[in-house]
């Protein structure tokens, strides 16, 4: 009733019945936003509480508290799905041992970090720092996105070295501006998601065109034959850094290997090959199971161009096995002469939507 009240007196008309209604909108699902962001908070400090409670009944702490939360991480993800697992839970004992007074502010502050803050905030070791960075991302309300991007660029330590300190913040304000203007950021989190019990909208993070091609893409591999298997659209890859999605996944049953196929909308650049990279990493430490072959990684630009298909054969990849990956990958005309193919589908579907 009191949260009711607060909402009611922040709204005030006026004779502008446009502006009033736009307003009652913004500001009641930024009160549904923090009721979210609260209830994680609180979940996953409790979380980390009991967690780190239990683990000092063991004579040998380390090797129980590692126990109990591996037997934790499978009840729960068997009982809730994601969002439990053994990495999970052990950032929700760093929170609570980090941020012990934690739910004496989280309840009276209304520029409240979301989770994904609190998690990037984990990374910094140095509790000077990491107060500092807490309390200008609540005070300078930074997105997520901006935290990480200071926090990569060691931003405290650079305005504490420098003369000039004013420059240096300009330059960070200047670099991170489209960084802060998604109202929607804290909402397409799929970590959200998750806590609510829902499934996360890769949706979000695709064009229609992009939704396009993937979806005949799949089709088309499929269609190749050459021992491919269906795994997954869109796998939801959760790193430190952020949480990724890989836009198709096959297995090739002849190469005994995981393809990961990634689109991009614009031409190919490092970041998207150290990204691929990462995943193909990250596939074979985590999928790969013996006897499987290394991970290939596949991306693949929209645009026109030499660069149209370029595959991340990466990660100690023998040499003896190149020519058979190439054997049965499609080949760069047949993806190009795919991917125009659907682009030019679109684009007539957008001009004739009835047909």
């Amino acid at each position: 009733m009191k949260k009711d009240i607060e909402i009611l007196s922040s709204i005030n008309n006026s004779d502008d019945i446009f502006k009033d209604v736009q307003n009652i909108i913004e500001q009641t699902r930024s009160y549904a936003y923090q009721a979210v962001n609260v209830a994680m908070i609180q979940r996953n400090w409790l979380l980390g509480k009991r967690i780190a409670e239990e683990e000092l009944q063991g004579e040998n702490r380390a090797e129980y508290g590692k126990e109990i939360v591996k037997r934790l991480a499978e009840f729960l993800t068997l009982k809730y799905g994601k969002g439990f697992d053994f990495s999970s839970l052990y950032k929700f004992v760093r929170f609570y041992k980090a941020f012990p007074d934690i739910l004496d502010s989280v309840s009276t502050k209304f520029h409240l970090l979301s989770w994904t803050h609190y998690r990037s905030l984990l990374r910094v070791t140095d509790k000077t720092a990491r107060d500092w960075y807490l309390q200008e991302a609540m005070n300078e309300c930074w997105s997520v996105r901006t935290l990480d991007r200071n926090i990569a660029s060691q931003y405290y330590y650079r305005l504490l070295q420098s003369q000039n300190k004013q420059a240096v913040e300009n330059e960070m304000k200047q670099l991170t501006a489209t960084f802060q203007q998604d109202k929607l950021e804290f909402i397409k989190n799929p970590i959200v998601a998750e806590f609510l019990g829902l499934s996360p909208n890769p949706d979000f993070s695709e064009t229609k065109l992009e939704s396009a091609i993937i979806t005949h893409l799949q089709k088309f591999v499929l269609e190749l034959g050459k021992g491919y298997a269906f795994v997954a659209r869109q796998q939801h890859i959760k790193t430190d850094m952020g949480d990724y999605f890989i836009d198709l996944v096959f297995y090739n049953y002849i190469l005994k290997c995981f393809l990961l196929i990634d689109l991009k909308t614009s031409r190919i650049s490092h970041q998207d090959v150290g990204q691929m990279d990462m995943y193909v990493r990250m596939y074979d430490n985590l999928k790969r199971t013996e006897g499987d072959n290394p991970t290939i990684g596949l991306i693949l630009c929209s645009e026109t161009s030499e660069d149209m298909a370029r595959y991340s054969v990466l990660h100690d990849n023998e040499r003896l096995f190149q020519a058979k990956y190439l054997t049965y990958l499609p080949t760069v005309e047949q993806l190009r002469e795919e991917i125009e193919q659907q682009k030019e589908i679109f684009r007539q579907q957008q001009e004739n939507p009835e047909e």
